[in-house]
């Protein structure tokens, strides 16, 4: 609701593997023009930190996150990793329950991702991400061009990756897209790569990413991905069953 507050802190103990995600979807009601002493609607604000230990690899994971019409949400997601940690982390958004004909309207939505590893010489900037999609933002070709879905993909690797390893990752990660409805895009980080989806559908943004999130346990010979059981839905994202 407007002007609630949420605050996570996670910790990564040294050489821990987590996965976090959330039993459903997280949704932002619309507070423009609800409230007489707020009549320009109050912000929701979420704030997480995470801090990833020597060796530990954490995948978060939560479900969509659903802003209603006149919605103002916030979202910052500060990341501190040690030189060899690793994470993965994915989000989609939907801009008004567009199944029911309703948009975003006067709400806004606005996210700040950060991502520090630490290094013997100091700490060194991976990611500075920050995004805020409203107004023209919405309708813009060069924002969401009318799409009401947005989701982002990053991950931090443990080690620096060869040149040639990266740009096979990611032409691999680009040919997991076929088939999908919508916009997608996937880049070179320092250390790791960066995916962005933009279209209609929730279900094909959750796939790629699904399918980006095999793909990476597979080139890192980690066991291949389940769907967490507390996710509703089961639909397999894979082409095969259990690989990507």
């Amino acid at each position: 609701m407007g002007g609630d507050q949420l605050d996570l802190v996670i910790e990564a103990g040294p050489h821990s593997r987590a996965l976090i995600t959330t039993v459903a979807a997280q949704k932002a009601y619309g507070s423009v023009g609800r409230s007489r002493l707020h009549p320009g609607g109050q912000w929701s604000r979420q704030q997480v930190e995470l801090q990833l230990e020597q060796g530990s690899d954490l995948e978060w994971l939560p479900q969509e996150l659903v802003l209603y019409n006149g919605a103002l949400f916030e979202q910052t997601l500060q990341l501190t990793l040690a030189a060899d940690a690793a994470f993965l982390g994915a989000e989609v958004v939907r801009f008004g329950r567009t199944a029911a004909g309703e948009g975003l309207g006067a709400g806004r939505w606005r996210s700040a991702l950060s991502i520090q590893r630490q290094h013997p010489n100091g700490p060194r900037w991976e990611l500075v991400d920050r995004l805020e999609l409203g107004d023209a933002a919405l309708t813009s070709p060069h924002g969401l061009g009318g799409e009401p879905v947005f989701g982002s993909l990053v991950w931090a690797a443990p080690l620096s990756l060869e040149p040639a390893a990266l740009a096979a990752l990611l032409e691999q990660c680009r040919s997991d897209r076929n088939g999908l409805p919508g916009t997608m895009a996937c880049g070179p980080l320092d250390q790791g790569l960066i995916a962005r989806y933009r279209g209609s559908s929730t279900q094909a943004a959750r796939f790629w990413f699904c399918r980006i999130w095999a793909r990476l346990r597979a080139f890192r010979a980690l066991q291949p991905p389940e769907l967490p059981r507390v996710w509703p839905f089961q639909e397999n994202p894979w082409p095969e069953a259990g690989s990507a």
